[in-house]
């Protein structure tokens, strides 16, 4: 019974997933290809017995792939796909508005001096990355629309409060692995979590009957709140990341998202996917 319900649940969630997909050009065998190799390996990372190395039959007991295609996958040898690191100008932006030596007293971005110091936009780069040359970051920042450069002041400015790559940018497609694997993460660590065991924070507000004007003061609201929310949380992070960095048990990541959907309501009073 919870199967059923856990396929019906699956089948909604994947409506996003196989839009994108089909906006993209891939095909059903393709998915299939990497459903194969996602199967394998989950039930190797996940489902072993006392510590012991998981055998083929119990892969293909468990997952319901062939013994050979088991095999072709395990001896293939390729690795989960690793989370994607934070690009660079990620970082540059989420540093330029949480550190407080680029920041002004009201907590708001300043512009910086291209070079010279420790609170300029070259020194921002560097604590990022000290393998990409600040003016290739810069004029990254800059076909993105994200900083203005003022060459006569020769001045840096910070023109957004986040980081939102455009739909152009290879970063859109880190940002969409990252935030909804870690969300969908969340959500099945809760849904399979033993008893007694704190689950994730995962919450969200929702209500229908609503006129799209009302829905517009909603989603401004919630735009603002999530800004703030952010904003705090990533001034705390790099301090305590600063404090953590030179412990050797530092040895965890964490992301904290936050979303708005809108999508008118079926005549059954449920909304579209």
């Amino acid at each position: 019974m919870n199967a059923d319900v856990l396929l019906r649940a699956c089948k909604r969630i994947l409506r996003p997933l196989i839009k994108a997909m089909i906006a993209h050009g891939i095909t059903l065998p393709a998915v299939l290809s990497v459903l194969k190799q996602v199967y394998v390996e989950v039930a190797v990372d996940s489902f072993g017995l006392d510590g012991k190395p998981i055998t083929d039959s119990r892969v293909s007991m468990l997952t319901g792939v062939h013994r050979k295609d088991v095999r072709t996958v395990r001896e293939r040898g390729v690795p989960a796909t690793a989370p994607p690191g934070l690009s660079v100008g990620a970082t540059v932006v989420g540093r330029w508005l949480g550190d407080p030596r680029f920041v002004d007293a009201a907590g708001k971005p300043r512009a910086l001096a291209r070079a010279g110091g420790s609170a300029s936009f070259n020194a921002l780069v560097a604590e990022a990355s000290v393998d990409i040359r600040p003016r290739t970051v810069l004029d990254e920042l800059l076909s993105q629309g994200l900083v203005a450069f003022d060459e006569a002041a020769d001045r840096v400015t910070l023109l957004v409060d986040a980081f939102v790559p455009r739909n152009d940018s290879p970063a859109i497609f880190d940002f969409f692995e990252s935030n909804l694997h870690d969300h969908a993460a969340a959500a099945t660590d809760n849904l399979l979590a033993a008893s007694g065991k704190a689950p994730y924070l995962e919450r969200a507000v929702y209500y229908n009957g609503l006129r799209p004007v009302s829905v517009d003061a909603l989603e401004g609201a919630a735009r603002q709140l999530a800004a703030n929310a952010l904003a705090e949380l990533n001034a705390q992070a790099l301090t305590l990341q600063a404090g953590d960095r030179d412990d050797a048990g530092a040895a965890e990541r964490f992301r904290f998202g936050v979303y708005f959907y809108r999508a008118p309501q079926r005549i059954d009073g449920d909304d579209q996917a």
